[in-house]
């Protein structure tokens, strides 16, 4: 009972350190991503600014296209090491590494064929007079991304030592290495959209190929991936919870990402740069709610793993108030939005409404991530695949159905906020029923 209690303190001493570690990133990298809204809309120009915003969306797909494995393996090796099994858990980072780089390969040699063979101007609805050199900005990103796509397991690997502040840290790296060769760039007086490509693509990159000997060579050499762990069993046992994550974060991307591409499709690029200031403006609080619940999904696969369910419930309890905070933030945030764009971005026009739908889609989102971290720590992920992929499959024809009928951006939105509702209570449910021990059937698959 006194192991059992020690765990628990220092399972709780481990996720408020990396809580108050993870807000002072995450409070850097917010700052660098509202410093670098208005450096590459001047660096580029609405227009084109609504371009790389849309191409960003499209490289999304690729960061998403590991089957899940990153998550996947972060909850097995969770599980590992939970139990002390540190052998099998450099076996799974190896094979979770050689899994990674034959997905990524035919992907990378399709993508740039269809980059060379589309018309992607037409695709992409982009004017070829106001942006020049589409494909090859197109192709030297998938280039980038893709080999990114690799070394990125990096992050889950920490995330799976319940150091989610690490994870977050290279990140801000990147983001930090970005925003000063685009502010270069910037003053430089260069208006080039493949430079600030390639500036964006690269730089996380570059932090996460710094990352690797440091991590595996240095910090924790007892796990470092090797060639003669590789195992095709340990590989396949991966993929079978990676790929429930993996149809979640398409659909997710789906929900929350493709609105880029069919704002520019459905109306025109410079309405997407209004959306994507709102939607960062109010993501603030997401970003701060990511931060305190990303500790707790490998903090819940331990706590669940030893058979310690009171900490998850006294975990939940805290959530709860901070959601109440939330809203009242959400509330001050959409009063005084006109002045802060006003000083953030200038004269660019933003429909007040938009920000209204706006801290509704956020709250949604930030609601339902309370309950799905945990849920995703359990390793009960059914229901939300479910829900989410209905979501997903759902969302492009009701926005296109809705945008014909009202040719409303506004209504687009509110499109968004509707599909993501019933997951939101589905999660709310199920979350309440696995803690009570009261799951069976579909609510504990």
């Amino acid at each position: 009972m006194i192991d059992g209690q020690n765990i628990s303190n220092q399972r709780t001493s481990l996720l408020q350190k990396n809580i108050l570690a993870s807000f002072m990133i995450k409070g850097w990298s917010a700052l660098i991503v509202l410093m670098m809204v208005p450096v590459t809309l001047n660096c580029l120009g609405e227009y084109n600014n609504g371009v790389w915003l849309t191409i960003s969306s499209v490289l999304l797909w690729i960061d998403n296209f590991d089957i899940g494995l990153g998550n996947g393996m972060r909850n097995k090796l969770a599980a590992y090491l939970a139990h002390g099994d540190e052998k099998r858990a450099r076996s799974l980072i190896s094979s979770t590494f050689a899994m990674l780089t034959y997905i990524i390969i035919p992907v990378m040699v399709v993508l740039l064929v269809l980059v060379t063979s589309l018309d992607n101007y037409q695709l992409l609805n982009i004017e070829p007079s106001k942006t020049s050199n589409l494909n090859h900005v197109l192709a030297a990103s998938i280039i980038l991304v893709c080999t990114t796509f690799i070394f990125k397991l990096i992050g889950n690997f920490y995330m799976g030592l319940q150091m989610p502040a690490i994870s977050n840290l290279l990140i801000v790296l990147g983001q930090t290495l970005a925003f000063i060769g685009t502010y270069i760039l910037y003053k430089s007086g260069s208006h080039s959209l493949l430079l600030v490509a390639v500036i964006n693509t690269s730089s996380p990159l570059f932090v996460y190929l710094l990352a690797f000997p440091y991590t595996f060579w240095f910090k924790y050499p007892h796990l470092h991936p090797s060639f003669s762990l590789i195992n095709l069993k340990e590989a396949r046992e991966v993929v079978g919870m990676g790929l429930q994550f993996f149809i979640m974060q398409i659909s997710s991307v789906i929900l929350f990402m493709t609105s880029n591409i069919l704002i520019s499709k459905l109306f025109t690029p410079s309405y997407v740069t209004p959306y994507q200031i709102t939607y960062r403006y109010f993501s603030i609080l997401l970003v701060i709610f990511t931060v305190v619940c990303m500790p707790f999904w490998n903090a819940t696969t331990d706590a669940y793993e030893r058979g310690d369910i009171q900490w998850i419930q006294n975990a939940t309890r805290k959530l709860r108030l901070m959601t109440i905070g939330i809203i009242l933030c959400l509330v001050v945030m959409v009063i005084i939005s006109p002045w802060v764009y006003s000083i953030w971005i200038g004269d660019i026009d933003i429909d007040f409404q938009m920000s209204i739908v706006m801290s509704i889609y956020i709250f949604i989102l930030i609601y339902s991530m309370r309950y799905s971290y945990f849920i995703n720590g359990i390793g009960k992920l059914r229901l939300q695949l479910l829900f989410t992929s209905t979501a997903a499959i759902l969302f492009i024809p009701l926005a296109y159905l809705v945008v014909r009928w009202t040719d409303s951006i506004i209504c687009f939105m509110i499109v968004m906020c509707l599909v993501n509702i019933p997951g939101l209570i589905v999660n709310r449910i199920q979350f309440g029923k696995l803690i009570k021990g009261q799951a069976k059937g579909i609510w504990i698959a």
